[in-house]
């Protein structure tokens, strides 16, 4: 009887460690599986038909109890990130930068380079024109995360 039990519950045991931390068929689902089958046997063979069909009505009870706890008890709020990501992967040049403003190309815009506008480098894009490097150009407009500018 207590082989029977102690099956039964590393059954619910390997169940409930498949349900919180290795979701899907992992090794857990195959140990309770293999738990549970082993404590079913033993129970048909020990204790006749209605030991096991006992036994066998307890591990369904059990199994349920246990996933609909597990899953209902707040444990995957409490293993989950619920931090908020609110970084962005670089400023937008619209926030530093403003239409009109003069700056220099770094590099030549063919159509794309860089350009310096107060100080800090930004991807620049013309309008299709060629501009040669160390050209004063104007901000035009912007596009996504590039200047749009034009040869002054």
């Amino acid at each position: 009887m207590g082989l029977v039990v102690l099956l039964i519950l590393l059954g619910v045991f390997f169940l409930v460690v498949e349900l919180i931390f290795l979701p899907g068929v992992t090794l857990g689902t195959i140990l309770s599986v293999a738990s549970y089958g082993a404590a079913i046997y033993l129970a048909f063979d020990r204790f006749g038909f209605v030991g096991g069909m006992i036994t066998l009505f307890v591990v369904v009870a059990l199994s349920l109890v246990a996933t609909v706890v597990s899953l209902r008890a707040k444990t995957w709020q409490r293993l989950a990130l619920n931090d908020k990501v609110d970084g962005k992967s670089q400023e937008s040049p619209a926030m530093a930068v403003g239409v009109g403003d003069k700056g220099v190309t770094i590099s030549r815009l063919s159509p794309m380079g860089k350009v310096e506008i107060a100080g800090k480098l930004y991807e620049a894009k013309s309008g299709g024109e060629y501009i040669d490097q160390r050209t004063e150009v104007e901000v035009v407009g912007f596009e996504n995360f590039t200047v749009l500018v034009k040869k002054i």
